[in-house]
């Protein structure tokens, strides 16, 4: 059965579409009112993602209110560390925590490739159930994250501004570093391979901490394993965001994704430049312009629609929305996405 709206689609594959298609990174969260009361229901996040039933309202929600052109599916990045092994804990206003880091070899050797079918099989349902309840209403986006990003964690064990230890194992023991990403990088492509069985219509892969790597280490220990996910993964569009990699959009170029995601510091003029007119661009207005007053944010969405133009572009945020940020702000934007791109793509 054919989707009701494919513009996301479409867009991604460089077809024509009638509009510019729109979603939004972190749109199934707390911008959304379903998403608080659910969440001050429950002690613990990951209770909500490992729900599948929760899962699944949570991830239309956005579809339904916002009136977004595509669900992504909520759960989180470092779903696949717990199922290779490494526990994490979501702290309330601080973000994810793992009691236990990995540092040398008798921490890689409790770690194991992640087993999907079992280790994840509560996303693969509430991907499942979400495809029957949206009934082929939008396409649905899996998503995963880069394994650069992923190591980040595992190492430093928290957030980090700067991720010192994890950059200081790249120097200290580059082989231990390079099994690890391997090993992340298996665990990944089995996990998205299953998302693409559970449904799915494409795929994201975050590298959040792709900017805080010098472009030598960030091809070396970050692109080369992203790349390896992109030849894997052949059967739906892939989108790659780099926040921060604005040094390596030539060598994103060459990447076998169809999809590449701008963050708000990235010129569009100029990335559209490097990159060339054979992929589509996603993004990137600032998700502090969100903040502004509604004219601000109608001004700042048309003076990024033009700079992209209509064709090949899927219209986002060059970050995720910001959980303070008022939801009739966001669907400020997202309806002038919809009704100025109309009228340029006529």
């Amino acid at each position: 059965m054919q989707l009701q709206n494919d513009l996301l689609l479409k867009a991604a594959r460089g077809e024509p579409t009638s509009r510019t298609p729109v979603w939004l990174m972190r749109q199934a969260g707390r911008i959304m009112p379903g998403y608080r009361r659910k969440r001050n229901q429950m002690k613990d996040f990951k209770h909500l993602l490992k729900t599948p039933d929760l899962a699944a309202e949570v991830t239309i929600e956005p579809v339904d209110l916002l009136g977004v052109d595509s669900a992504i599916i909520f759960s989180d990045i470092l779903v696949v560390a717990e199922a290779m092994g490494l526990n994490y804990e979501m702290v309330e206003q601080k973000g994810p925590y793992f009691p236990k880091t990995i540092r040398n070899e008798n921490d890689i050797n409790t770690l194991r490739i992640a087993e999907p079918d079992s280790d994840l099989n509560y996303v693969y349902q509430a991907i499942r159930q979400t495809k029957s309840a949206l009934n082929y209403r939008v396409p649905l986006i899996g998503f995963a994250g880069a394994p650069w990003t992923i190591f980040a964690y595992m190492v430093e064990g928290q957030g980090s501004k700067t991720f010192s230890n994890a950059r200081k194992l790249l120097y200290q023991n580059p082989e231990f570093s390079h099994r690890l990403l391997e090993m992340i990088t298996q665990s990944t492509i089995y996990y998205l391979e299953g998302q693409i069985r559970a449904g799915v219509n494409m795929i994201q892969i975050f590298d959040s901490w792709a900017g805080i790597l010098s472009p030598d280490l960030y091809h070396d220990f970050s692109l080369k394993y992203v790349s390896k996910i992109c030849d894997s993964i052949t059967e739906v569009p892939v989108t790659v965001f780099a926040k921060g990699a604005f040094f390596s959009l030539e060598s994103m170029a060459q990447l076998n994704c169809e999809v590449i995601g701008l963050d708000w510091n990235m010129d569009i003029h100029h990335s559209r430049q490097i990159i060339g007119p054979d992929k589509t661009l996603q993004g990137n207005l600032d998700p502090c312009a969100l903040y502004g007053s509604m004219e601000s944010i109608r001004r700042a969405t048309k003076n990024m629609l033009d700079q992209f133009g209509p064709h090949r572009h899927i219209a986002n945020l060059g970050h995720g929305v910001y959980p303070d940020t008022e939801f009739d702000k966001v669907k400020c934007f997202v309806d002038t996405v919809k009704e100025y791109s109309d009228v340029l793509s006529r």
